[in-house]
């Protein structure tokens, strides 16, 4: 039995509201976040993102913390989360990109390779134990 198509289009908004919710609870995690960073006196500093083909990063618009010791995403002060990685480009080098913000996904890296996932909370703590000598 094949599904009707109003059962899909049911399905994918179950679906979306799902993933909304979820990108909610992860917004409201880095905010408490950045609000703890802040009174444990975590250092910030501008972001960097990498180009996609990996051979160069560029200094971005954003200042806040890596969340993965390979600096592949951030949070902002802004209480935002960026994914770092850009196209290549002689402005990009020159200047810097400006990055936007991403959808915050309430599992950090899901869909990744095996045991680079990890669960935002997970993530968002582990940064913040770990201080001013993180990633360093």
């Amino acid at each position: 039995m094949t599904e009707s198509a109003d059962a899909r289009v049911r399905r994918a908004e179950a679906l979306e509201r799902t993933r909304a919710a979820q990108s909610r609870e992860a917004l409201a995690l880095i905010a408490q976040f950045v609000e703890d960073a802040r009174a444990a006196g975590l250092t910030t500093e501008r972001l960097t993102a990498r180009t996609y083909d990996g051979s160069a990063r560029y200094k971005t618009n954003v200042t806040g913390w890596y969340l993965k010791k390979d600096r592949t995403v951030g949070v902002g002060t802004d209480g935002q989360f960026y994914v770092l990685s850009t196209p290549k480009s002689l402005k990009g080098l020159l200047s810097g990109v400006t990055m936007a913000p991403a959808e915050a996904p309430i599992e950090l890296g899901k869909g990744g390779r095996d045991g680079e996932s990890m669960p935002m909370a997970d993530a968002l703590a582990k940064r913040l134990a770990g201080g001013n000598s993180w990633g360093k």
